[in-house]
């Protein structure tokens, strides 16, 4: 099958599945606009990290990349009234981008942004006992996912689910050559959780509107 299936596919769920969104079609219009790179998830793919906000009950969730904010409006909508969403980002651009888009969509209340390099945000974090995070959503650079995954088994507890988007790549998480600094930081997420034993993971092979990928998903036990 084709990416053109794939997409089509996609539009189906969502006709399907979904009510009309404008604030979320206009937040994805936003970030176009402003010059953001094309990387967020996918409309099916936000909404199943909205289900599984609720599905774990969770209050606090943690996201390592904001981007314009699109995953993190997901997040947020899945979030009792008293519910947070700390969300990472590096890019000042990026970061004011989202900050309007989480007041249109009328979440600013329940997230908490953080601009600056995601491994010093996540040490002050720790610094302020901000943990533990009932979900954990990592989405950023792919060569620091040991990194962010390190972090996240600090900043979490047994019951907490950790997600890592990113991590198939089209298939070449198969590579073993090493050249690619992105493959490496898949491969390193798959060795992480399999090597960890406070943790119990599997990985989703994922195809969309975003073409071939796949998230790995674990629980802190």
């Amino acid at each position: 099958m084709s990416n053109k299936t794939w997409t089509a596919v996609d539009d189906y769920i969502v006709s399907s599945l979904f009510e009309a969104d404008p604030v979320l079609d206009a937040v994805i219009a936003t970030n176009r606009k402003q010059g953001l790179p094309a990387i967020d998830v996918s409309a099916a793919q936000g909404k199943l990290l909205s289900l599984l906000v609720r599905i774990r009950g969770a209050k606090r969730v943690l996201e390592v990349g904001t981007l314009g904010g699109y995953s993190t409006i997901w997040m947020a909508r899945g979030l009792p009234a008293d519910g947070k969403v700390v969300t990472l980002e590096l890019d000042a651009h990026h970061a004011k981008v989202a900050r309007s888009n989480f007041e249109r969509a009328g979440v600013s209340d329940k997230v908490d942004l953080r601009v600056g390099l995601a491994l010093q945000s996540l040490a002050m974090l720790g610094s302020e006992n901000a943990g533990p995070f009932d979900l954990i959503f990592i989405d950023a650079d792919k060569p620091n996912n040991p990194n962010y995954l390190s972090w996240a088994m600090r900043l979490s507890r047994p019951g907490s689910v950790i997600i890592c988007d990113n991590v198939v790549r089209d298939g070449t998480v198969l590579n073993e050559d090493g050249r690619d600094a992105y493959v490496e930081g898949a491969r390193a997420a798959f060795s992480f959780i399999g090597g960890d034993k406070r943790l119990d993971g599997t990985a989703i092979q994922t195809v969309g509107a975003k073409g071939y990928d796949g998230f790995a998903i674990a629980i802190v036990e």
